[in-house]
Formats: C-alpha cells, structure tokens, sequence
C-alpha cells in the first residue's frame, strides 16, 4: 500500500492478463492518473509485474475509498477495452 499517514483504509488491486505486453498498454495508460485526479482523501499507485497490474488505493475514510476504487477500476475497465480493440 501507498504510504500514506492518517489514511487508514486500503485495497490492492490486482489485474492479471494473459499477456505482458496487454498488461504493459494497460498500465501506461492508467499510470498518467496518478496525481492528476482530483482529491486529497484518496492516494493510488500503480504497479505492474508482468502481466500483473496493480493498483493500490488508501483513503481516508471507507467513503473517499470507495469512490477511489470506482474511479480506479473505471479507469482500468476504460484502458482494457482500448487496449483491446487497438490489437490486430
């Protein structure tokens, strides 16, 4: 998890594809959000290791987590299907 003090609550994601280089266009795209997403209750990192990618979301309430989590798996949701239809 992200260190993150005075945030208490946490969830890893993990998104494991068939294929690196799949994980790897999915990655660079949600990787550019971070930081650039509006709010100061929520902190995400992004990681990937291999063909798993790996989202880490910490909040400082269950509330500003769970939008956190939305707005993350939309994100990575988004990318899978760009990512998807850009393959021959």
């Amino acid at each position: 998890m992200p260190d993150a003090p005075g945030a208490p609550h946490g969830v890893l994601l993990e998104f494991a594809y068939n294929d690196a280089d799949f994980a790897s266009r999915v990655e660079r795209s949600v990787r550019q959000e971070v930081g650039e997403i509006e709010g100061d209750r929520t902190i995400a990192t992004v990681s990937r290791d291999g063909s798993v990618l790996r989202v880490d979301v910490v909040a400082d309430d269950l509330v500003a987590l769970r939008a956190g989590l939305n707005t993350w798996c939309s994100l990575v949701e988004v990318a899978e299907r760009c990512s998807a239809a850009s393959e021959p």
